[in-house]
């Protein structure tokens, strides 16, 4: 069975992943429009997301890690909006 990861854990995880998402290089040949690069990043931003999508739903989760998680998932959106647009 695998171990619990703390919220707070996975919340630095996915701000981790948005980072990474945001530093991919650029390649020179297809530029942003190379859909190894789109995939790479897609998948870096969805993994972020799926690291804290169910923390809101659990007993244990206070105002505060509620808060960090939909601004995480803000964070994603606008990674998204900054990489491709």
């Amino acid at each position: 069975m695998s171990r619990l990861i703390p919220a707070a854990e996975r919340i630095r995880r996915a701000r981790l992943q948005i980072q990474k998402a945001r530093d991919l290089p650029v390649l020179a040949e297809g530029g942003k429009n190379d859909f190894s690069y789109i995939a790479q990043v897609k998948a870096l931003l969805q993994d972020a997301r799926d690291l804290v999508k169910f923390i809101p739903k659990t007993p244990s989760a206070t105002a505060e890690i509620k808060e960090q998680v939909s601004q995480i998932f803000q964070e994603a959106d606008r990674a998204n909006q900054d990489i491709f647009h």
